[in-house]
């Protein structure tokens, strides 16, 4: 690069020093010189000018080739971003295909355990309202025959002092200095007699009411069980099978 400076003022010394033409502002210079300089400043310019002289002759075209090749880049780009979008679309759609199927499943299934869980506490129900009747059936029956037992003994009893005082009315009837003395005995002897029937007809009130307050009890234990067996289904909404499962079988 040296060699061109020095060349270039080589040139302009002998423009300089050279003769002028008469009458014109031109002036006569050693051709063969200044050809020798001129090749001289041609070699000594590096390769780098050459080819971007190249470069600049053929711009437009590396410029059309660069602007097809990003168009070629922009529409690769483009069509593969629209493959790519289907492609997601085509996933989406069939990941929330599946989604949707399996949570209709789940809902199905919940449904269907729910339903049989329901069963299974109505049948429990039955089942303690079955065992409630009958065990008060056998409660009451026990207390009618209770009941009857003591009515007929208290009749019995009652009938029998009845008998045992009128018995005694008649004897003492007979005895004409102990008739007052025979009233005030019969007349306490069915006294007693009535007061004795009482007693026994209010232990038997007393029992009856005792054994239906038992079962009353019970029954409403039962229920309140049921309730809350109801309402805890109904609050759970999708319940734990497992732990539903669990109480069912030691339900069973």
């Amino acid at each position: 690069m040296y060699r061109v400076f020095e060349a270039l003022d080589e040139l302009v010394a002998i423009v300089e020093e050279a003769r002028s033409v008469p009458m014109t502002a031109s002036c006569v210079v050693p051709r063969g010189d200044v050809l020798e300089l001129l090749d001289d400043v041609r070699d000594a310019l590096p390769p780098e000018l050459d080819d971007a002289q190249d470069v600049l002759d053929h711009r437009d075209k590396l410029i059309n080739d660069a602007r097809a090749q990003a168009d070629k880049t922009v529409g690769d780009a483009d069509e593969e971003a629209r493959t790519l979008l289907e492609d997601a679309r085509a996933d989406a759609d069939r990941m929330l295909a599946d989604a949707k199927a399996q949570a209709d499943r789940m809902v199905k299934e919940a449904r269907a355990h729910a339903e049989e869980l329901v069963r299974d506490a109505q049948a429990e129900a039955d089942e303690l309202v079955a065992e409630g009747n009958k065990q008060y059936e056998s409660v009451t029956g026990r207390a009618r025959v209770e009941a009857d037992r003591l009515v007929e003994s208290g009749q019995a009893s009652y009938e029998r002092s009845v008998a045992e005082g009128e018995a005694e009315k008649a004897r003492l009837v007979s005895q004409t200095e102990v008739v007052q003395a025979a009233h005030a005995e019969s007349a306490r002897v069915i006294d007693s007699a009535h007061a004795e029937s009482d007693r026994l007809r209010t232990e038997c009130d007393e029992y009856i009411d005792g054994k239906l307050s038992e079962f009353e009890e019970l029954l409403g234990t039962t229920l309140r069980s049921v309730g809350r067996g109801r309402q805890q289904l109904r609050l759970s909404g999708a319940p734990d099978f497992a732990e539903a499962d669990h109480r069912a079988s030691r339900r069973r």
